[in-house]
């Protein structure tokens, strides 16, 4: 049976050289080499030990919880929900007229551009959680997460397509610019 190594164990791996296991994940070690920086490392492969530290009897880090799910719920994230237009846009188009009379107008089904708006809505909202669940220190979470809502609030202009007003886009309520 193979050794396991505890957290704080010093290695020598053959190609990058002298590091120490910082956490056990379970498809392998995270070590942090000397010279390498930071790799996993399956629990198969060989290393030579320069101290072993034994491991903690709870093996799944909070780290690996943490990751573990936030794969499983953006996995159901992803998944858009049903959002309907609003009853008087059905069967509309975007009209878009060009300032110049020899360029063509465009015609876009309504339908068509509230999908495009709907699908911004739910990745700015991936994004948000992304950012809250990095490992972004406060600071940085504070200063995405304020852009992620002035973009937002520029976007509250295409919450008369939602039949449910709920389901549109809110700003920061506190700021005019939004």
């Amino acid at each position: 049976m193979q050794l396991l190594l505890g957290i704080g164990s010093r290695v020598r791996h053959s190609e990058f050289g002298v590091g120490v296991i910082i956490n056990l994940k379970s498809t392998g070690y995270t070590i942090t080499f000397v010279e390498e920086g930071v790799k996993v490392i399956k629990f198969d492969t060989p290393l030579d030990v320069i101290e072993q530290i034994e491991p903690d009897s709870d093996l799944v880090s909070l780290f690996d919880v943490e990751q573990s799910l936030s794969r499983i719920l953006q996995k159901w994230v992803d998944q858009t929900e049903i959002i309907p237009l609003g009853d008087r846009w059905k069967g509309g188009k975007l009209i878009l007229k060009p300032g110049r009379n020899d360029l063509a107008t465009k015609e876009i089904p309504i339908d068509t551009f509230f999908h495009k708006i709907v699908m911004i809505r739910d990745r700015l909202r991936v994004l948000e959680q992304r950012v809250n669940a990095s490992e972004l220190d406060d600071e940085a979470k504070i200063n995405i997460q304020q852009y992620i809502t002035r973009i937002y609030g520029s976007l509250t202009s295409f919450n008369l397509l939602f039949k449910n007003s709920v389901q549109g886009f809110t700003g920061d309520k506190s700021s005019a610019d939004s």
